[in-house]
């Protein structure tokens, strides 16, 4: 059997130069050489795009047919054989037999799981061929931990989120070079697009849309991942109680999760799952990438598995999408920034409960061994609030000597003169533009 038409055709289109336009994302694949790239994220993200951004930026140093994208996402594809992927190779190598063990080939294979079989493939191009593989997916068949297995030790990944603040903005031809030298109106602009991503958030098809359109396109993000990549991939027969924990979770966000808790509710309102069966159920959402969970600061692996975990939805506009009680939730959205931007700068993240009671939002401890300590409020003007906000950052710094302790606020008129010296002030927005800024 000859190489598909289709994929034939694609190939053909895959080699010529084609012209890439489209906000540049700020991720960076790893530098671990000699590893297949897998590109993960919650659906929608925009991971097409960033390969689409990888091919761009390869073949500024390589001629366009060295770097080529090929979408496995297309309907006369389906149930293709595996054996159609050493076709398509051979087909490449006929077409340029000059590279072949001798220059890198950059090849980015989008919906690629869409073969079975396709991780076989990988492993041996990977260990028989000069070709630097980044592959994607939408689907859970991707996600990093499957992924890493069927690659066995090949694999190394790329997260990529929603768009950041920075993104956000540079999306809308307004990236500032330093948010620590804005002019006044440059200031109170940035100010008025933070406020506005704090409600659209970062999916690149949710900007420019109204409030109804973007709550109901995140509504159907969220469905889609419920039964494309939960329910049917797992074969959950339990669906009104994950639709139930779903909406929990996203209805809740920074707040305390249990699944004890959540085990119980449901018992009350009569559905009969199993406790483990809900323990799945929220592995499988966070493997998709909906939600993501933040356990307590501690060395005790019994007492961050008893205490309740910290739940953030995958952006920020989804704190209003699923909201039913009215109230803004700016403090919310806020904090799901902030969570998010410590994803991206990989941190390992918990939240801190001290000796005293105090709870502290963020403890960050990064590869280099430093420390943060982050508090986020969105409305410091009270007293009480301040102090009872810097007191938690204080009592949690005894027990973190290390950690940088710092407090975030929404906007620079509520960066306030603080009696802690050893207590950083400053806007979210400027902590999440300037990573080094100090305040």
């Amino acid at each position: 059997m000859s190489l598909h038409p289709v994929l034939a055709e694609r190939l053909d289109a895959a080699m010529r130069p084609v012209p890439f336009s489209a906000t540049r994302r700020d991720a960076v694949l790893p530098a671990v050489p000699n590893k297949v790239h897998s590109v993960i994220g919650m659906r929608r993200a925009g991971k097409t795009t960033y390969l689409r951004q990888l091919q761009a930026e390869w073949r500024k140093t390589v001629p366009p047919h060295q770097a080529i994208f090929l979408s496995f996402d297309d309907d006369r594809l389906m149930e293709l054989p595996l054996d159609q992927l050493n076709k398509l190779l051979e087909a490449y190598y006929r077409a340029h037999p000059e590279l072949r063990g001798a220059e890198t080939a950059y090849w980015l294979l989008d919906e690629v799981h869409m073969v079975a079989g396709w991780d076989r493939f990988a492993r041996r191009i990977h260990d028989t061929e000069k070709i630097q593989l980044v592959v994607s997916g939408s689907s859970a068949r991707m996600l990093s931990r499957e992924v890493h297995t069927s690659l066995r030790g090949r694999g190394i990944e790329t997260l990529i989120l929603p768009f950041s603040f920075r993104e956000f903005l540079r999306h809308r031809h307004e990236e500032p070079a330093s948010a620590g030298r804005l002019l006044a109106a440059e200031r109170s602009q940035v100010e008025k697009r933070f406020l506005e991503y704090l409600e659209i958030g970062g999916f690149p098809e949710a900007q420019g849309l109204s409030t109804r359109h973007r709550v109901a396109l995140l509504q159907g993000y969220v469905d889609t991942v419920l039964f494309r990549d939960v329910v049917e991939r797992y074969r959950i027969t339990q669906v009104a109680g994950l639709r139930w924990l779903t909406r929990q979770c996203l209805r809740n966000p920074a707040g305390a999760f249990s699944v004890h808790g959540f085990h119980r509710d449901l018992q009350s309102q009569g559905h009969g799952i199993r406790k483990n069966a809900i323990y799945d159920m929220v592995a499988h959402l966070t493997d998709a990438f909906l939600v993501s969970l933040v356990s307590i600061a501690s060395d005790s692996e019994k007492r961050q598995q008893i205490n309740p975990r910290k739940v953030y939805p995958a952006d920020p506009a989804m704190v209003r999408a699923f909201d039913v009680s009215g109230r803004s939730n700016v403090g919310h959205a806020l904090e799901t920034v902030v969570f998010h931007e410590l994803q991206r700068r990989c941190a390992a993240v918990t939240y801190v409960k001290t000796t005293d009671g105090f709870e502290v939002d963020f403890l960050a401890r990064r590869y280099d061994g430093s420390q943060e300590l982050l508090q986020v409020c969105a409305d410091p003007s009270s007293p009480a609030v301040l102090d009872r906000e810097v007191r938690a950052l204080l009592a949690a710094r005894k027990e973190h000597p290390r950690a940088v302790a710092r407090l975030l606020v929404l906007t620079a008129d509520q960066v306030t003169d603080v009696t802690a010296s050893n207590v950083r002030v400053q806007p979210a927005y400027q902590w999440l533009l300037d990573e080094d800024s100090d305040t």
